[in-house]
């Protein structure tokens, strides 16, 4: 799940997203609205974490724009302005949900999730597909009933063929699922990533698809 981050605090910003990371997430940060724009316009997010009082472009502002515009994405307003006009405008002007300033990181986390699954028209619980069970929510995977330790990038990557498994995902795809701006990505990282994914589940779990890229195979 790839996750733009505007926030212009470094100290929260950098918090944010090393807490976000660690739970699974891709993130792209930036720190005023017209980086927030240029953004949106060159890449394909799953969510926005916005903040309100931002230079150069309100986030307010920002979000009105945004959603002028047809844009659907889930938006979580992260901000200090904590007056129930301020929540109201924020809601009202197209925010999928408001955080106040200061938050605890496992309940941002819970509400970014329950957004994502409602975007994804799921309510709550695991992604299923045969043999093999994914819980976003707690991070839980479990491969013919018994449970799989997998890192976060093997988690993340593990979900984003889940989401589409009848799709080809390309090595560029999923590089994009997994490493957000400014991340060194390794020419192999996919592929020892998909490795170990193979070893932990099975080898039969994630076909190649020659010169194009990969996807869930029978066995999953």
């Amino acid at each position: 799940m790839r996750v733009l981050l505007v926030e212009d605090d470094p100290m929260i910003g950098e918090s944010v997203g090393k807490g976000l990371r660690s739970d699974g997430f891709t993130v792209d940060w930036v720190q005023d609205g017209r980086r927030a724009e240029l953004a949106l316009e060159n890449e394909v997010y799953n969510l926005v974490l916005l903040d309100l009082g931002l230079p150069r472009k309100d986030g307010l502002e920002l979000l009105q724009d945004l959603r002028r515009r047809g844009h659907t994405l889930p938006v979580l307003i992260i901000t200090a302005r904590d007056a129930v006009p301020d929540r109201v405008r924020g809601l009202d002007s197209g925010a999928d949900d408001y955080l106040v300033k200061p938050f605890d990181l496992a309940e941002l986390l819970a509400r970014l999730r329950a957004l994502l699954r409602r975007q994804g028209g799921r309510a709550t619980g695991p992604i299923e597909l045969g043999a093999l069970s994914l819980d976003p929510a707690t991070h839980e995977v479990r491969y013919r009933g018994q449970p799989v330790n997998l890192s976060a990038r093997e988690f993340a990557l593990l979900h984003a063929l889940l989401e589409e498994p009848g799709k080809v995902l390309s090595r560029e795809q999923l590089e994009d699922r997994l490493y957000g701006w400014g991340e060194e990505v390794e020419s192999n990282a996919v592929e020892v990533h998909i490795h170990h994914l193979r070893r932990k589940l099975d080898a039969g779990v994630i076909r190649n698809v020659r010169g194009v890229g990969y996807r869930l195979g029978e066995k999953s």
